[in-house]
């Protein structure tokens, strides 16, 4: 055979030989890319899987935060409350321990007056004797103020204006209100021809009970007043109360241990201070007429309570 002829042959085979075995070659690396393929596929997903995870791990780590954030706020709040709470409770102690000390203090009575309640106490049989008591001493000062305003009244009736002079019984005593105008003159303590004629009537009153005794309480309005003789209202208040008393005490022969006199100033008013007319209302001087300390008492003796 040629050489050329051989030569070719030779390098034909070798090629087709060659061929044969990167044909084998590329099937397995085809079979091993699908292979690879498939796998990724698979590590794709478990990515997407993973990644999914994640997403929902960071939403509820941040819903955690929140709820931790929350929680906090909510325990600040109940902290403040139950220090309210602690504050309020030991306000409560306090008070409490006030009243408690109230309380004592109210109960401590002299030893004579509480000698006087337990022996009017231990001389009542039973409640319905008590009761009648009370009733029974009740109904007789009501009757004594309101027979004492009925006179005072039928005194005064003739030649006095009503504004003048108002007479009241409240409760254990009866109130005699006289204006100033008719019992000083202005800005004085110096009682008017009228006024001795008006305290002469109610001194014939208080004369025929002895029994009682007589509170005079001066007045004024709140328009200030300073002179060589005042030093202010409350002076002027007590000055006047003191003029009537010694008139009734020199005049009229009342013993003095029978009067008191007293000054309220401008407090203690009826009505405001705007107009003149309330301020008139104001300055007035009161005569309060009371039973003594020792007659009210008798008033709760067991031994007169009637059968």
């Amino acid at each position: 055979m040629d050489f050329k002829i051989m030569l070719t042959l030779l390098l034909s085979l070798g090629l087709l030989m060659t061929s044969c075995v990167s044909k084998k070659q590329f099937a397995a690396q085809q079979v091993e890319l699908e292979n690879a393929n498939k796998e990724l596929g698979k590590a794709g997903e478990k990515i997407s899987d993973y990644m999914q995870k994640l997403s929902s791990c960071e939403r509820e780590l941040e819903r955690l935060k929140g709820d931790v954030k929350g929680g906090k706020g909510a325990l600040d709040l109940r902290q403040e409350q139950i220090q309210e709470l602690k504050e309020q409770i030991a306000y409560m102690k306090e008070q409490q321990e006030k009243q408690m000390t109230q309380v004592g203090d109210l109960t401590v009575l002299s030893q004579s007056a509480n000698e006087n309640i337990k022996e009017t106490l231990s001389q009542l049989e039973n409640k319905d004797k008590y009761i009648q008591l009370l009733q029974a001493a009740k109904t007789k000062a009501d009757s004594i103020n309101l027979a004492l305003a009925v006179n005072l009244k039928g005194v005064l009736k003739d030649g006095i204006e009503d504004n003048d002079v108002n007479i009241q019984v409240d409760k254990t005593v009866v109130f005699v209100n006289l204006s100033d105008k008719m019992l000083y003159l202005s800005g004085s303590s110096d009682l008017t021809p009228r006024a001795h004629e008006v305290l002469g009537k109610i001194a014939k009153i208080i004369e025929s009970r002895p029994e009682l005794e007589v509170m005079v309480e001066g007045y004024t309005d709140n328009v200030p007043i300073k002179n060589s003789c005042m030093q202010d209202n409350w002076d002027l208040s007590v000055k006047r109360a003191t003029s009537v008393v010694r008139v009734l005490q020199t005049n009229y022969g009342i013993h003095p241990d029978r009067l008191i006199a007293a000054g309220r100033g401008e407090y203690n008013m009826l009505t405001n201070n705007d107009t003149e007319a309330g301020r008139a209302m104001n300055r007035r001087t009161r005569i309060i007429i009371l039973p003594k300390l020792n007659q009210f008492y008798d008033l709760l003796n067991p031994a007169k309570v009637p059968n």
